[in-house]
């Protein structure tokens, strides 16, 4: 299950064009983004007429046309024309859904449209300016539960070994488990490894001997925020291991956020932009290197994909059969139990509303 009163990436600002409507489909639900003239819109993907998919309408201006016998719609999902009709009926709506265009993508609000608040769309560490970073944006689609793919960002545990191609991350980082903190919505893991080499998967950023940080932020309800910097050897226990200044950072500086949306009960969207420091070591200034980085980003997310749907798979052939934590399972013990919390509350909110048009 998943909470409904929360933000999802639908797709990316670049999927939406002016003419046609793009087809996505969140929480099982199909949905109908187009641009109105002035904003970005998210409708149910069925006329209410004969339940043609309004995601092969066509925009006019700052309606919606259904393209199957005429219907147009205006921005909030009221039909506002019927061709040969004079009456519209009262009840000639479409379900509008709250909508959100952050960092290139629209957000679409799942929920009850009276809660939908901006202040839950995540956002980057303080102290990251997407200006002073090259950025690049991809996407995948995994044949496989959102939930795994969750648990797969909440144990790191897993970098030597799936990622030993790309990221090469060393032994290290799967032999001493993350600080893990407890957030009102969500996971922190932070952790350093001093005397460290950096990541190599980018050879003309590596440098010598340094002291890396990593940290990342895992939110409900899928969502990754993460920054990753090379500082002087020293700086680990100078900060005495806490967050450090990441004006400090000399190499290998990168953001990123990831977000996950389950499409269906077996098929998840991943998406991901990344980013490379225009000043240290030059990274982001050379759209080569900056290129680079995604490919690998891709890459790692590739070999994760491979290994999750395998898993997939497995579990659908013995539904029943437990999983064995481990000490690296702390994380996903925390997120799944948030999770059900928020889940639960909702449903309690839920059957306490009122019923409409009750006596």
């Amino acid at each position: 299950m998943h909470t409904r009163n929360d933000w999802y990436v639908a797709c990316t600002d670049a999927d939406v064009t002016a003419d046609h409507p793009f087809s996505s489909t969140v929480l099982g639900e199909r949905l109908a983004i187009w641009r109105a003239a002035d904003k970005v819109v998210a409708f149910e993907d069925r006329c209410v007429h004969r339940a043609a998919a309004l995601s092969l309408g066509r925009c006019e201006g700052q309606n919606l046309r259904c393209m199957y016998h005429g219907l147009l719609f205006d921005a909030a999902g009221k039909v506002v024309d019927i061709p040969g009709q004079d009456v519209i009926p009262p009840n000639a709506q479409v379900r509008a859904y709250p909508v959100a265009v952050h960092y290139d993508w629209i957000w679409v609000w799942m929920g009850d449209p009276a809660l939908a608040d901006p202040a839950k769309l995540p956002t980057l560490f303080d102290g990251v300016d997407l200006d002073d970073y090259g950025v690049v944006n991809g996407e995948l689609t995994f044949e496989a539960n959102a939930q795994l793919i969750s648990d797969n960002l909440l144990d790191f545990s897993h970098l030597p070994f799936v990622h030993a191609a790309s990221f090469q991350a060393p032994l290290d980082w799967a032999k001493s488990p993350m600080t893990i903190k407890q957030l009102d919505n969500g996971v922190r893991f932070e952790r350093w490894v001093e005397n460290h080499t950096g990541f190599h998967f980018i050879e003309s950023l590596s440098i010598g001997v340094n002291d890396t940080w990593m940290g990342y932020d895992y939110l409900v309800p899928g969502v990754l925020v993460m920054f990753v910097g090379c500082f002087p050897a020293g700086t680990a226990r100078a900060c005495d291991y806490g967050r450090p200044d990441f004006s400090k950072a000399i190499a290998q500086v990168s953001t990123n956020l990831q977000a996950i949306t389950p499409v269906t009960e077996k098929r998840s969207h991943y998406y991901v932009f990344t980013g490379l420091h225009r000043a240290a070591s030059g990274g982001g200034s050379d759209p080569a290197i900056v290129a680079r980085n995604l490919e690998v980003t891709l890459q790692a997310f590739n070999e994760d994909k491979t290994m999750i749907e395998a898993q997939q798979q497995i579990i659908d052939g013995q539904p029943d059969r437990p999983f064995m934590p481990t000490v690296h399972d702390r994380g996903v013990t925390l997120y799944t139990r948030l999770k059900a919390r928020l889940i639960a509350a909702e449903t309690a909110s839920h059957a306490d509303a009122p019923l409409e048009n009750a006596n």
